[in-house]
């Protein structure tokens, strides 16, 4: 095989990029990241990433192998209940609340919460430290051409790069998937995101709510105290129009709208933090490998944010991928390799998507005749424990 610049060339700086550098760093390949945005570490700066990310349990097996957990784990929020609230009457308060319980299934909790910023700002400071990894933000990829034994890529730094393998790491308008031309099927849904942290009175204790109403999921995911009170991230879905009318209120009457959608669970929300809003797609891509390449995390799939499946989905993709470069260091980035990978993800990646798919659609009802029957069928699988059992086993992605 001819000399290569560097194994392996990751392309992508958010959450999961920086994950898989370290990953693949840990493991001793030698890894260029690149991202042309560098990566916002403090809560307060433009362009935070205000969203929190709930690692699940076989998730932080990944971030223990790339020598990340032993940095998050101080800050992070355990996940022991996944309380699901359906306040679609025709008054918005609880009518159904189901608890889901880790205790039911393991000695560990459901996952840890973190925020995005800080995720991004603890992960940047151990690239600093791993030898095998060069991290450059700032720096974006502007052309990949492949050829069977190696990828060819170009910098926009003026470097210019041989690897074995390029991981498209770059989001869901991957450029790397393009140059791959690899195409995607796109759903949209006419639903945005809010993102935000509050302050309450009432301690989360460690208990994840999802209150379901219509337009979609208003969810609080517990994070450490801030300035001496309990705090959640949420994550409020709605429909678009409206959705971006919340976004726009001044912050004492967004404030009012939050603590009715909230039904006072918590007592009275206070704004934490800016606001952000995105929109909401399921998007996947028809192949998860070009030559020389592999699609990971965005790049190869988007699911609405339901039940913390989209990261840990992009953590199983690395974990996989990793597996398989180990088996034979030598063959890495080869097609049998990526092959492989492919058949290992892809239909269950498939699958995932089109259950969130159904789970979305359901949090969107709008007829209370639908809104009633989404309530019973919440109380019918709530009442049957090994169906409860196994909705969580599967939740997580342990078999």
């Amino acid at each position: 095989m001819s000399r290569t610049d560097v194994d392996i060339l990751v392309s992508g700086g958010g959450v999961a990029g920086l994950t898989a550098a370290a990953l693949f760093g840990s493991a001793g390949f030698s890894v260029i990241c690149v991202d042309p945005a560098p990566p916002v570490t403090d809560r307060e700066s433009a362009g935070a990433d205000l969203r929190s990310t709930a690692f699940l349990q076989p998730a932080r097996d990944v971030l223990e192998r790339a020598g990340l957990w032993p940095r998050l784990a101080p800050h992070a929020s355990d996940l022991q209940i996944m309380r699901i609230v359906d306040a679609g009457g025709e008054v918005a308060e609880p009518r159904v609340v189901r608890e889901f319980d880790a205790g039911d299934i393991s000695e560990q909790p459901f996952g840890w919460n973190l925020p995005n910023w800080l995720l991004r700002r603890e992960m940047v400071a151990h690239l600093k430290e791993l030898g095998t990894v060069d991290f450059r933000p700032g720096v974006a990829t502007r052309s990949v051409f492949t050829r069977q034994s190696e990828a060819r890529v170009s910098l926009s730094d003026g470097t210019r790069l041989r690897c074995r393998l390029v991981i498209a790491a770059d989001g869901r308008l991957s450029p790397v998937r393009e140059a791959a031309g690899i195409k995607v099927s796109t759903t949209r849904y006419g639903q945005k995101a809010l993102a935000f942290a509050v302050t309450h009175p009432i301690p989360h204790e460690n208990v994840s709510t999802e209150i379901h109403r219509s337009g979609g999921p208003f969810t609080l995911v517990p994070l450490p105290d801030h300035e001496g009170r309990p705090s959640s991230a949420i994550v409020w879905m709605e429909e678009g129009a409206e959705a971006q009318r919340l976004f726009g209120l001044p912050k004492e009457a967004f404030e009012e709208e939050m603590n009715a959608r909230s039904c006072l669970l918590f007592g009275p929300l206070e704004l934490a933090s800016q606001r952000t809003i995105w929109p909401i797609i399921s998007q996947l891509a028809d192949e998860m490998i070009g030559e020389r390449v592999a699609l990971v995390a965005e790049a190869a799939h988007v699911v609405p944010p339901i039940g913390a499946q989209g990261l840990n989905m992009s953590l199983a993709d690395m974990r996989v991928l990793l597996d398989l470069a180990q088996e034979d260091p030598a063959r890495l980035g080869e097609w049998a390799m990526l092959e492989r990978y492919a058949r290992k993800r892809h239909l269950e990646i498939m699958a995932r998507v089109a259950g969130i798919d159904v789970l979305n659609r359901a949090s969107m009802l709008r007829a209370q005749p639908l809104r009633d029957a989404r309530a019973m069928g919440l109380n019918a699988i709530y009442s049957l424990a090994p169906v409860r059992k196994t909705l969580m086993q599967l939740g997580l992605g342990v078999r």
